[in-house]
Order: structure tokens, then sequence, then C-alpha cells
């Protein structure tokens, strides 16, 4: 699952924190793997006692791992991911930007799990909104780089900012193979009109893409949820 969460407020209720909503719409699909982005950890807003990913985590029976992009009233904000297999490292990233677009600063964030005997990563990452697409091409290929070096089957997922056909993800096609090609539209919740919200995988030959889908949820967040069921291929 890839779930752009808006912190846990619903549009539709101002300034209100509803984490059970974005841990009933997990624990509908019941994925083994999120990719969250738009997370807030300690802060005012959010509560200062709140760690929302290990909330979400504790809420779906998942392990979690955050990474943070900005520090953000109080505390702190940025990405996680979700794992229903222990998780063996974590790692957070940096993305670089262009300083003259004075874009939010953004991250990657990844995990390592043993899964069917195999390890494999889940990465999750929430690239700039900044125009024109500067920072987003620095930061996919800032990813692809990273990536690379995995030495191991990769899912990357998040909100990119970015829709198919653009210089972003035309990046993100040379380096991955996404699990759709003609898309569900994820964004706006009502009436959603065009897909950023993206998971994609390498090398091409690890998983078969049996399923790809947005989740028709319009009360959680301002994003759709996208769910991908992938089969990891024995070696």
């Amino acid at each position: 699952m890839s779930y752009n969460i808006h912190h846990a407020n619903p549009p539709s209720r101002k300034d209100f924190i509803d984490l059970d909503a974005i841990a009933k719409v997990i624990n509908q699909q019941h994925p083994d793997f999120v990719a969250l982005q738009e997370v807030d950890v300690h802060t005012g807003r959010s509560g200062r006692n709140v760690h929302e990913a290990e909330a979400l985590a504790a809420a779906t029976g998942m392990h979690a791992f955050f990474a943070k992009g900005i520090p953000y009233d109080g505390g702190d904000y940025g990405i996680a991911v979700l794992s229903r297999e222990p998780i063996l490292e974590g790692h957070a990233y940096q993305l670089p930007s262009a300083p003259e677009l004075k874009g939010e600063p953004r991250a990657l964030c990844t995990v390592t799990v043993n899964r069917n005997g195999r390890r494999m990563l889940m990465a999750s990452t929430h690239l700039d909104v900044t125009r024109p697409d500067t920072n987003r091409l620095l930061q996919v290929r800032a990813i692809a780089g990273i990536l690379s070096k995995a030495g191991m089957p990769v899912i990357l997922a998040g909100d990119f900012n970015a829709k198919p056909g653009s210089p972003a993800i035309q990046v993100l096609d040379s380096a991955f193979t996404r699990t759709c090609d003609s898309c569900p539209f994820t964004i706006p919740v009502e009436h959603p009109n065009r897909t950023i919200d993206l998971v994609a995988f390498k090398p091409a030959g690890a998983f078969k893409v049996l399923d790809h889908q947005a989740i028709p949820e319009r009360y959680a967040s301002d994003h759709l949820p996208v769910i991908a069921t992938l089969l990891l291929k024995k070696l």
C-alpha cells in the first residue's frame, strides 16, 4: 500500500486528527507493507506525545520505521514504512533539491526484511511539489542511485507529485517497473482526476504484478490509498 495520510487529518474536519480512520483503512486491506507520507511525530498539531507511525504500527499489528523530512511544529514531519515482517534494517536518506527553488526538503525511507526466506527492501518517498520539475528530477535520480545498490528485490512506493509521462516519472520508469500502465487516479478524493501516487519495483523479473487499484476511501485523507498485489518470484 502507498498512502499519503495528510497527517491523519480528514479534509472535511479542520484541525481534527483521526488516526483510527487511517488504521481502519490499512486493516481493511491487510497489506504486508505500507509506504506512508505526510506523517507527524510529536508535533503540536497532532499531539506532542503522538508518534503517528508507531501508533499506526500498534493499531495494525505491524512494525514501523520513520524518516524525518523537516522539523515541524515542535516535532518532526516526514515519511515512514510499516511492515508486517520484523524490520532488519531501516535507513533515512535526505534527497537533493535546487536551492533557488526553495522547495521543502524531502527524504527516502527504506526497510530491509526477510520475506519467505529472502531479503527484500521496501521504500517510501514523497517528492517535492515545487514547479518546474527540477527538484523531482534531482530526487528521483537520487532515489534510483541509492536503490541501485540494494542488492536485493526492491519495492518503491509514494507520492511522486508527478503524473505518468512527466519527466520525473520517465526517469522512474527507466530504473523501475511500475505496477500499473493505465494507473487509476489518486487525487483529489472527490472526483479524482490525476495519478501521483505510484508503486514500482526492481529488478523487473523479481515480481509478478497480480493487481493494482486505488481504494475509494474518501474520508480519512486527501489522497486515495493505492494497493498493488505482487508475487515475489522464487530464485
